[in-house]
């Protein structure tokens, strides 16, 4: 099959780290998320406030996953941080903290069919207004990661490029979002251990590319993504 052979394409970017974007040499010390964007909202009188942020767009199987999380003003969760510049152990700890002291959490999912049917981007955006409709207290606006806003949210919102290492709220759901998804993926490998879900997530990562190869796609892998997609015709 021709997705077999880019399968192996695949394989051996992912195993030379191909693209990915080399440091200066410089090490700066980077800024902690901010409550500022909540705090200015109260003062007009806009509350509650969520943020939101989805991940796992880019992953070969499995859902993508959309958080929306209200914080507390007087009890603001410690360790929050964008999800991607934690360790694991560190979000498993921020996780717990956000679930003790948040006033609302709410994850939702689109599943690899979903995201097959009707694009990434529309499925994320989906996700992202299922979580936000699914919050037990209504929020009156949304802090949203990125520039791609939601059409028809249950509130207004605006999008905050850069959002989950500005914004504790969107921060906040990036960890949500990322540990909900992570443990999922850890169940998916319980009923599919030949793919090693629990190490990479889906992820196409040289492991992942060569259970592919030999195994051939599971039921939750995204048939609509690259090696799997048909090549148009020439």
């Amino acid at each position: 099959m021709q997705w077999i052979a880019r399968l192996a394409i695949l394989g051996l970017r992912a195993w030379l780290g191909r693209g990915r974007p080399q440091g200066s040499g410089m090490v700066k010390k980077p800024s902690l998320p901010h409550f500022r964007y909540e705090r200015q909202l109260a003062r007009k009188s806009v509350w509650p406030i969520a943020g939101m942020d989805e991940v796992g767009r880019g992953p070969l199987a499995g859902p993508v996953a959309a958080a929306a999380v209200i914080l507390d003003p007087a009890r603001l969760p410690k360790g929050v941080n964008d999800s991607k510049a934690l360790t694991a152990e560190e979000r498993e700890a921020a996780y717990e903290e956000i679930m003790r002291h948040a006033v609302a959490v709410s994850v939702a999912f689109a599943s690899a069919a979903e995201i097959d049917a009707i694009n990434i981007r529309q499925a994320s955006l989906a996700a992202m207004r299922r979580a936000l409709a699914a919050l037990a207290v209504a929020p009156s606006y949304a802090l949203v990661d990125g520039n791609d806003l939601p059409a028809a949210l249950c509130c207004a919102g605006e999008t905050i490029i850069g959002g989950d290492a500005r914004s504790l709220s969107i921060a906040a759901a990036s960890i949500v979002a990322k540990v909900t998804r992570d443990r999922l993926m850890a169940r998916l490998c319980g009923l599919f251990p030949v793919y090693g879900f629990s190490r990479h997530v889906g992820y196409a990562t040289p492991e992942h590319l060569a259970a592919i190869a030999k195994h051939g796609p599971s039921p939750y892998h995204r048939l609509s993504f690259s090696p799997f997609r048909a090549e148009p015709a020439a």
